[in-house]
């Protein structure tokens, strides 16, 4: 670029009246010197053979340029002949150095040899400024880092000082993690040490703690949990009964194709107040690998009994065991579909799949309900319904009209009450046909089991419930008990055509409730009488 320039120069310089060094005319024709004398040259090939300089004339000059290129710093000294004009532009400045920067510096001058040993010097200026910045750069990185090593240097040895004053051994921290008590989201988290699971529920109990344990010990319940025998399987997975110390529970491994309801089910269980002895209590929820699979664990507490379908197979009631199954089984309902409005509250809560195996029955004759795995949910708040992000829908034999004719409004969350309203009436059916009454009792089957298949389609639901407006039939001995003609009347308004004349869940549950303290009814033998 720079011998461009110069070219640029030479070529313009006689048109302005001005010699190629850039002096003008007068001074060139009024000095003394003579018309020839001799320049310093390097390198040799431009010097006159087997000498060390060349011939110049006057008004043309020595020059001296010295450059900085990438092999180092080259010398250049020679005379200004015609075909170097280029290498001549000292701007007018006779016996000067002109400099371009730190990379090319260029002295002329107009007498014998005045190039020899005088040569320019390059600017060095920007090049210890940038020296500079450079190693200011370099310190702004390496003091920091060399901070931040010598921190984790006196880390290590702080915790390796410690660990050595700890008296338990590593063994005894993996199986026992003690973890102290602290604030932990609003939950105190405790030691687990020989804890039940119940003393631990008990323990991280508080109003705003969903229905689980901490988040912190339920690893720990995990990992100390070994499965003893296989009690149920479904689409979902399998069930099994599992031991915590001495305690049973209930470990629900879903499969892979179904962690959609096992995140929903756990989603629900540790953000909403759940607790309630309505609703199948839950430990904790695990993604844990065993033989080399994965496995999605939902840890719950354990009923000898088993799911309401299996308990009424094997089964018969009394007038008492029936209202006190249906009237907690109610009760739960009741508490999914209610909202608690407060800061640590809990949004209302719809199942969408109630059925007879999606409820437990307990030791002591009542029921709670499961399987949250399809629940929707609902504030007033924001007026938000959230529906999760499983795809899956209930089950197609306790669907409601409304589903099987896709007329339900998924944008009107009583909508989705009312659905399990419907259900609910099946499954009060259900436990209806197993009580005794006069010495009568129906066999156990499930709803419209003589007017669809063991496994009905979708088309096979829609017909019968829709289309032909069907309904379980109601038994004739029902009629002449007192109880069971109210109950068979309350079921018919459960699961009625028309979604909005249907009752709630509260009806439901206080209805029965005056079943049950009806003062005149006594129970005889296997005879209810009132």
């Amino acid at each position: 670029m720079f011998r461009v320039f110069l070219l640029v120069y030479t070529i313009t310089t006689p048109a302005l009246g001005l010699s190629p060094l850039g002096l003008d005319r007068n001074f060139t024709m009024s000095t003394a010197e003579t018309d020839e004398y001799q320049c310093a040259c390097l390198p040799s090939f431009n010097c006159i053979p087997e000498k060390h300089y060349c011939n110049t004339t006057r008004g043309v000059g020595c020059y001296s340029i010295k450059e900085r290129t990438s092999f180092g710093v080259d010398v250049r000294r020679g005379c200004g002949m015609d075909n170097q004009k280029h290498l001549m532009n000292c701007q007018g400045k006779r016996d000067n150095v002109w400099t371009d920067g730190p990379d090319i510096a260029v002295r002329c001058c107009s007498y014998s040899f005045c190039n020899a040993d005088n040569d320019p010097e390059l600017k060095a200026t920007k090049v210890v400024e940038e020296m500079t910045f450079n190693m200011s750069m370099l310190m702004a990185v390496l003091v920091p880092i060399g901070v931040l090593i010598i921190a984790v240097i006196i880390v290590f040895f702080v915790f390796r000082h410690l660990q050595k004053q700890r008296p338990e051994s590593r063994e005894n921290l993996r199986v026992r993690e003690e973890l102290l008590p602290q604030e932990y989201g609003g939950i105190r988290v405790t030691q687990v040490g020989d804890s039940t699971l119940q003393e631990l529920i008990d323990e991280s109990c508080t109003s705003g703690s969903g229905s689980g344990l901490p988040f912190l010990v339920q690893a720990t319940v995990a990992r100390s949990i070994s499965l003893i025998e296989c009690i149920g399987k479904g689409r979902y997975g399998s069930v099994w009964r599992g031991r915590y110390h001495d305690e049973n529970l209930a470990v629900k491994i879903f499969s892979s194709r179904d962690e959609a309801s096992w995140l929903r089910e756990t989603e629900i269980y540790n953000t909403c107040l759940l607790r309630h002895e309505g609703i199948l209590g839950y430990y904790a929820s695990d993604m844990t690998s065993r033989n080399s699979c994965t496995q999605l664990w939902l840890i719950m507490h354990y009923h000898e009994n088993g799911s309401l379908y299996d308990y009424l197979q094997s089964t018969t009631l009394d007038w008492e065991e029936m209202l006190r199954l249906c009237h907690s089984a109610a009760a739960g309902l009741v508490h999914l579909h209610t909202e608690i409005v407060g800061n640590q509250g809990k949004a209302a809560i719809a199942h969408r799949d109630i059925k007879s195996k999606n409820i437990l029955v307990k030791s002591n004759g009542l029921c709670c309900i499961g399987d949250l795995g399809l629940a929707v949910t609902h504030t007033q708040e924001n007026n938000k319904i959230d529906l999760g992000r499983n795809n899956k829908v209930g089950t197609k034999r306790y669907m409601a009209p409304e589903l099987l004719d896709e007329t339900l409004n998924p944008e009107y969350f009583e909508a989705f009450k009312q659905v399990d309203v419907y259900a609910f009436g099946l499954v009060m059916w259900e436990v209806a046909r197993r009580c005794v009454t006069e010495g009568m009792v129906d066999d156990y089957k499930p709803p419209f089991w003589d007017v669809v298949p063991s496994d009905p389609s979708f088309d096979d639901m829609k017909k019968v419930v829709v289309i032909d407006q069907q309904r379980p039939a109601i038994p004739n001995r029902w009629s002449s008990d007192t109880i069971l003609h109210q109950m068979s009347r309350l079921i018919q308004e459960c699961w009625t055509n028309n979604p909005k004349a249907r009752l709630t869940s509260l009806r439901i549950k206080k209805t029965i409730n005056q079943l049950l303290n009806q003062p005149q009814c006594k129970k005889v033998k296997d005879t209810n009488k009132c």
